[in-house]
C-alpha cells in the first residue's frame, strides 16, 4: 500500500522525498494495547528503496546506506518498523519521522578531518618522559642485582 499524500516530504531546504517512493504495510504489533493489539494491525512496516530513489543525490544515497546498517536489505530497501504506539496513525507518523531524520542526517555532508602536526615541545616532552622512565628502570635493575 502506498501513502496517499500528494505533498512532497521536506527533508532539508532543497531536498524532498516523493511520497510515492514510500510503501507502508500494516501488521499485528507486539507491545502495548492489551486485547486490542491481538485483533488489529497497528504496527507499520515502512519501506523506502534507497538505491532506486530519484529524489536523492548519489552522495546522500551512499551515506544513507551506511547509516541504515541492518535496516537495509540486500536490494537497497530501507525497512523501518514502528509498533510502539497503540494507534496505527501514530505508528505511521513515528515511522515517517524516523525516515525523515535518517535522510536528514545522511544529507548532512561529513566535516573533513584537518590534519594536525605534533608540536616540537610535545615531541620533546615525550622523549624526556621516555628517558626518565628508562633511567628509573635501569636504577631498579642495578638495585635488584645488589640484593
Amino acid at each position: 500500500m502506498t501513502i496517499a499524500r500528494a505533498a512532497p516530504i521536506w527533508i532539508t531546504g532543497s531536498l524532498t522525498l516523493d511520497p510515492d517512493e514510500i510503501q507502508e504495510t500494516f501488521v499485528r504489533a507486539a507491545g502495548p494495547g492489551g486485547q486490542h493489539v491481538n485483533t488489529t494491525s497497528t504496527a507499520v512496516q515502512l519501506r523506502f528503496d534507497v538505491r532506486q530513489s530519484p529524489s536523492l543525490p548519489d552522495a546522500v544515497k551512499q551515506r544513507l546506506e551506511r547509516l541504515a546498517g541492518r535496516r537495509l536489505t540486500r536490494d537497497g530497501v530501507l525497512v523501518l518498523v514502528a509498533q510502539g504506539q497503540r494507534s496505527q496513525l501514530r505508528n505511521r507518523e513515528e515511522a515517517l519521522a524516523r525516515l525523515v531524520e535518517l535522510v536528514r542526517e545522511a544529507a548532512r555532508p561529513p566535516v573533513p578531518r584537518k590534519k594536525t602536526k605534533v608540536s616540537k615541545a610535545a615531541k620533546r616532552r615525550r622523549v624526556d618522559d621516555k628517558k626518565r622512565h628508562g633511567t628509573l628502570k635501569s636504577l631498579r635493575r642495578s638495585r635488584a642485582s645488589d640484593d
